[in-house]
């Protein structure tokens, strides 16, 4: 007993051992990912500072492509995170398809477990119990007959050893019930696994929407909006990255020996005989229950001859006896029919067959997806470390093209400034917009009124627009009309603006003194 327990405690000490070298090997990965984590946010708060900190070029040509490189950086990181959402989807489903074959498996072997359960308990039910009953009763009829009662007491022993036979099956109970929590539990965390991956697609998907938006629409609420949620996608993808990783990493151990892991879980509750069978399940290897099948085979052909012989010659002259040895005969054609179907149920091919599937499921299927979904999360953190990088430069490119804006705005011979200002309320009688004092005269101002801008006659705007531009164009109002310069500044061109400013002051001259 001392060397037993000892041994005993010797495997549960390596066992625990095992565990506790897993896990710390699993919390390895997920500190590194930690580290890889505070790497990333260390270089982008550096790179921010920096770019906060520096003073912008005020070359020609740095303007000109600073715009154009943060469109392109944008772009490109927004094909970098679809092309990651893609692999995502593909590496979720690759998972979930072998995550749900491995629950699949599963259920098959606790239905064959059940089923031979079933089938060990019946059988010996009906030997123990339902057989006795028959015997007891043929007992007293054949009371006077010794040679009747030798036969019956010779069944019995026959019934007794089916009973001890069938109590070398193992009992599957224990397994059955662990194999339901455990295929209940991957069930439940492999859906919510699933779901929060998909939420997880869907959410980089709106923000790199949003971050080419943002760019499009110049918004700098936009902007700041997915600068924030990219830091929350950046710290979920090396979060999940972290998780993939120590997920692969373990299924990886469980995959490298599967056969070795199995036999140690299930040493104590199975004979390791038996979990090699199954196991293995080759072609020369004999089954573990071939001997007690046998014997239950042959007690069976035993009893039915007995059972025979007694409807042959003992009903003639024990008529009520017919009644018991029928009903044992069928008990014993059920029993028969009960050994055919546990010897197919303890074959080890339909199990090892469970086996096999559970293995593709888990180390093929299951495996492929966990990497796919470790490449999304390193593509997803690319793409969002690009977007909050790219962030800072688009933000002062928002600034400067506002104040280039405004400069615009103040050129009143711009034109988008001559439509933001017909839209603008009336401000009175207004001034000359422009004055001309290098050498062309003492013109100063043209203020041509309201009424008159609206009544000059079509003839006289065309002959006007032919001056300019060569040909009659119309306008909602005249050029001249409306006391503008023509479009373009040249010298020549001015001159004749001039001349034709003071034919047209002579002309209202009398109506409008200057």
């Amino acid at each position: 007993m001392i060397p037993a327990l000892s041994l005993e405690q010797l495997r549960a000490s390596i066992r625990q051992c095992l565990v506790r070298t897993c896990i710390q090997s699993l919390l390895f990965l997920g500190l590194v990912a930690a580290v890889g984590l505070g790497l990333n946010l260390v270089f982008l708060a550096a790179y921010l500072v920096c770019v906060c900190c520096s003073l912008q070029n005020s070359a020609v040509q740095t303007k000109r492509r600073h715009p154009c490189c943060i469109t392109w950086t944008a772009v490109v990181a927004g094909l970098v995170c679809c092309a990651a959402v893609g692999v995502g989807f593909y590496g979720n489903s690759e998972a979930n398809d072998g995550v749900y074959q491995l629950i699949y498996s599963l259920d098959n072997a606790n239905h064959t477990f059940s089923g031979i359960d079933v089938l060990v308990s019946g059988t010996t039910q009906k030997m123990k119990v339902d057989l006795e009953q028959h015997l007891a009763r043929l007992s007293e009829i054949f009371a006077t007959r010794g040679d009747y009662l030798q036969t019956l007491k010779f069944m019995q022993q026959m019934a007794g050893n089916i009973i001890v036979q069938l109590a070398g099956v193992p009992v599957w109970t224990e397994v059955t019930e662990e194999l339901t929590e455990l295929a209940n539990q991957t069930g439940y965390v492999e859906y919510y696994r699933w779901l929060s991956y998909l939420l997880l697609f869907v959410l980089d998907l709106v923000l790199c929407f949003l971050a080419c938006l943002g760019l499009a629409k110049s918004s700098r609420c936009l902007l700041a909006s997915v600068l924030c949620c990219g830091v929350v996608a950046l710290l979920l993808s090396w979060t999940s990255l972290a998780a993939d990783t120590a997920a692969a990493v373990g299924t990886g151990d469980f995959c490298t020996a599967p056969d070795a892991f199995i036999l140690n879980i299930t040493e104590g509750q199975l004979r390791t005989e038996v979990t090699r069978y199954y196991l293995y399940c080759s072609q020369s290897a004999s089954s573990p229950f071939q001997q007690a099948l046998t014997v239950f085979q042959r007690s069976l052909t035993t009893m039915h001859i007995q059972v025979t012989g007694l409807l042959q010659s003992a009903v003639p002259l024990f008529p009520t006896a017919e009644k018991d040895l029928l009903r044992i005969q069928l008990l014993l054609n059920s029993s028969e029919s009960s050994l055919h179907q546990l010897m197919a149920m303890l074959d080890c091919r339909g199990l090892h067959k469970d086996y096999l599937d559970a293995l593709t499921g888990i180390c093929y299927d299951g495996l492929e997806g966990l990497l796919y979904l470790g490449l999304f999360s390193l593509l997803a953190a690319l793409a969002f470390s690009t977007v909050i990088c790219v962030g800072p430069g688009a933000w002062k490119h928002f600034a400067t093209r506002d104040r280039d804006h405004d400069d615009i705005d103040d050129d009143p011979f711009n034109p988008q400034a001559r439509r933001i200002a017909a839209h603008s309320p009336p401000r009175g009688q207004l001034r000359s917009f422009c004055s001309y004092s290098s050498g062309l005269g003492s013109q100063t101002s043209l203020q041509p009124p309201a009424q008159t801008i609206s009544n000059a006659p079509v003839s006289e705007y065309m002959n006007q627009a032919v001056l300019f531009g060569g040909n009659p164009r119309y306008e909602n109002v005249p050029l001249i009309g409306r006391g503008s310069p023509p479009p373009t500044y040249s010298p020549s061109m001015r001159a004749t603006y001039l001349s034709v400013a003071d034919e047209h002051l002579r002309h209202y001259g009398n109506e409008f003194p200057a």
